[in-house]
């Protein structure tokens, strides 16, 4: 298998995961990587996530980093989009960080069992 098609199933597993996140709740790139098995893939997850702003039917807004920043919210098309789009799902953002991130974490680790 090529590295193209390998990294196309990777992104295709991440959407599938991401798809499943529900409405008010939030997850991160690591707890994404960790669930596929890609532990340390954080990254990959980050970028299959730019990848997917074309597609509206992939709540990328839903993915931060490990303590709740919305560090990719630069690659949405508008400054205040992802934090609109998240209190838009009922989830409260201060600073550029989710209120009561640990309260709202979503693990597909544990959710998907």
């Amino acid at each position: 298998m090529s590295e193209n098609s390998q990294k196309k199933n990777f992104f295709q597993d991440v959407y599938e995961v991401v798809k499943l996140i529900p409405k008010g709740r939030v997850t991160s790139y690591g707890a994404i990587a960790s669930y596929l098995g890609s532990k340390g893939s954080a990254r990959m997850v980050g970028w299959a996530l730019i990848a997917s702003h074309p597609m509206t039917q992939i709540p990328a807004h839903r993915v931060v980093n490990r303590i709740g920043m919305l560090t990719g919210s630069q690659h949405f098309d508008a400054p205040n989009a992802m934090q609109e789009r998240l209190e838009q799902d009922g989830v409260k953002v201060e600073n550029n960080q989710i209120v009561d991130f640990e309260k709202l974490f979503w693990d597909p680790a544990k959710e998907l069992m």
